[in-house]
């Protein structure tokens, strides 16, 4: 029997201190005479976000033999960046939902919101060059940018129904994968390892935001509205074709590509359009492709952390990806 997988909660539980100096670590630099923006800083933080980004930098720290505090600085930094590319992307996707509750550029306009995302980037640079190496920066920076252009290259393909898999999976890799890597890679930097050992904890980030993303596309179709704090179907319904679709049109299935262009179209869906399109997604077992390829990618992620010797740490990443597997939300 297989075993279930550990919640999230168990996973981080050896690093769950330094997740809490991380919280404590964003809320002092987002301090500033400026009242919004500890005010917008408060409301992301209590968003209920689930720190996966932070929490592998300090695991894969921990692994490396680190045990100072600059992993805290930087998991800190990490959550900036990320922050900083939600605001953004709720603004260009006009979503009104942010895990269940009302976006940032909802409350407060989107001309603040797009200032304070900039902050955010910005902040996130200044903390880490005030501490740290530049050779270390550099990778920060060459993540953030792979983000950027992710989400530039994305809206180049918005209400694309011929979007190909390999243009979606570069989507994925600089959009999600890139900050993945570049947070593993950075707690291994940090502590006495070598290039190989570095290489493959990025290796093990970059599989796991594959992994991250593809069961995020999944539970557009597999989730539950009320769990995922956001419509059930808004990716395809603001353009986004996802793995499924993808995989269901390049088999040829006419009527999917009818309803999949009617509803971006429409930018809506009905109930029975949405029950047809599920039912032509599991004819053609789309739904278990793209579960394979993510589970593709987890494996490969657990296969990166080979280079290491057999520690608690080594085995709260082996989970995670088996958490990612199965998670909801």
């Amino acid at each position: 029997m297989q075993k279930s997988p550990l919640a999230l909660s168990q996973i981080f539980e050896p690093i769950r201190a330094d997740l809490e100096l991380v919280d404590r670590e964003f809320v002092r630099h987002v301090q500033s005479q400026v009242a919004v923006i500890p005010a917008i800083g408060k409301y992301i933080q209590g968003s209920g976000g689930k720190r996966i980004r932070p929490a592998v930098l300090l695991m894969a720290a921990r692994l490396s033999g680190y045990t100072g505090d600059r992993a805290v600085l930087h998991a800190a930094v990490i959550e900036f960046i990320h922050s900083a590319t939600l605001v953004h992307d709720d603004i260009i996707d006009e979503s009104e939902l942010r895990r269940g509750r009302v976006a940032v550029h909802s409350r407060w306009g989107n001309d603040i919101t797009v200032l304070l995302g900039d902050y955010l980037y910005i902040k996130s640079m200044s903390m880490a060059l005030m501490h740290d190496t530049l050779e270390l920066v550099r990778v920060l920076c060459d993540a953030t940018l792979h983000m950027i252009e992710g989400e530039l290259f994305q809206l180049t393909k918005n209400f694309d129904a011929a979007i190909t898999e390999e243009e979606h999976f570069e989507i994925i890799r600089r959009k999600t994968a890139y900050l993945f890597g570049g947070s593993a890679q950075i707690g291994g930097m940090l502590g006495p390892t070598t290039p190989e050992q570095q290489g493959a904890l990025r290796d093990y980030g970059f599989n796991l935001g594959v992994a991250f993303q593809l069961v995020d596309d999944l539970l557009d179709f597999t989730g539950d509205a009320a769990a995922l704090g956001k419509p059930i179907g808004a990716d395809l319904r603001e353009g986004k074709m996802t793995l499924p679709l993808i995989h269901l049109l390049s088999r040829g299935s006419e009527r999917g590509d009818v309803i999949v262009r009617d509803i971006m179209a429409n930018r809506s869906a009905t109930e029975e359009q949405w029950n047809e399109l599920l039912g032509l997604l599991k004819e053609q077992r789309s739904i278990e492709y793209a579960e394979r390829r993510a589970l593709d990618y987890a494996e490969c992620a657990k296969k990166s952390l080979a280079p290491f010797a057999p520690s608690a740490e080594r085995d709260a990443l082996l989970a995670l990806p088996d958490y990612v597997l199965q998670r909801d939300r």
